[in-house]
């Protein structure tokens, strides 16, 4: 099928690449015309057969509203948008009513897998109506993770970045945990190879874990994360999180204390950020600070 993407940087263009290698046609835009294959979302959607699906990874609140705007103007009924970002759950149900008026179906999709999913595959959570999944079902079987497993119709408009806001949620709490299990080791004067304890864990134990293997990546790099300042930055997805349990007065001591965490590396140059640090970089590409 045909596909046109809005976005192609360190997730959109390796998107891209895996849609085409599994036989689609991916119509790419980007502002920066050495990534685009057209130059203006009226070209893309020009270059492509009706009914069609425009694929959105572009920065959530402003950027992917005025995405949406403008695809609205230029779309026709019976075409569908997928906002494949990190937007917040409630922009959704905004953009699937805003779109809704003019005929035009809406998905939201939930989208892990980082720099390694060109390769691994992307886990994919998405919402919205079934006729409209079901239009855009060949993409996600193109950039889904072989097997059985990695992707899921989470329910109505919005369900897909619900769930992966608490997934990254999960995630923040995981690689918490690993930090300060590492700051924990590094500090005591018996334990003299922190590095290979880590590695000792990826086989065999109930810890073992993608992210550990990418601690051991990380320190396989840099033994104790010298080079790095112990600052991390939080994507919104956490925040989000913790407010919406509030809402729901569900409790997430976890997740909260490792969001609270984040904030503490502002302050200083904590040892556990360090790691924090390390990971994100080591499985979304996320810039660190040197020291």
């Amino acid at each position: 099928m045909e596909l046109g993407l809005v976005g192609l940087g360190k997730m959109g263009g390796n998107m891209r690449e895996r849609i085409r290698r599994a036989g689609h046609t991916v119509i790419g835009y980007d502002r920066n015309p050495d990534l685009a294959d057209v130059h203006s979302l009226g070209e893309l959607v020009g270059k492509l057969k009706g009914p069609r699906v425009v694929w959105v990874m572009v920065p959530a609140g402003g950027p992917t509203q005025a995405t949406v705007d403008e695809l609205a103007e230029l779309l026709e009924p019976g075409d569908i948008v997928v906002d494949g970002g990190n937007s917040r759950w409630t922009d959704d149900e905004k953009h699937a009513v805003e779109l809704g008026i003019k005929g035009i179906g809406f998905v939201d999709c939930g989208v892990s897998g980082g720099v390694w999913g060109l390769e691994n595959g992307y886990a994919l959570m998405y919402g919205g109506a079934k006729e409209h999944v079901a239009k855009v079902q060949p993409i996600f079987d193109a950039l889904k993770p072989e097997g059985d497993f990695g992707s899921v119709h989470a329910g109505k408009v919005g369900a897909g970045h619900f769930a992966k806001m608490v997934h990254n949620g999960i995630e923040y709490a995981m690689m918490q945990a690993y930090a300060e299990g590492w700051e924990l080791l590094e500090k005591v004067d018996s334990v003299t190879d922190v590095r290979e304890v880590f590695r000792s864990w990826q086989e065999g134990t109930v810890i073992r874990s993608w992210l550990l293997d990418l601690a051991v990546n990380a320190l396989d790099d840099d033994e104790h994360l010298d080079r790095l300042r112990g600052y991390a930055e939080d994507s919104g997805e956490g925040r989000w999180t913790v407010e919406a349990a509030i809402d729901n007065a569900v409790p997430l001591p976890a997740i909260t204390a490792s969001l609270f965490a984040r904030f503490a590396s502002r302050q200083d140059d904590s040892p556990q950020m360090k790691m924090i640090a390390a990971l994100r970089n080591q499985f979304g590409g996320h810039a660190v600070e040197k020291k």
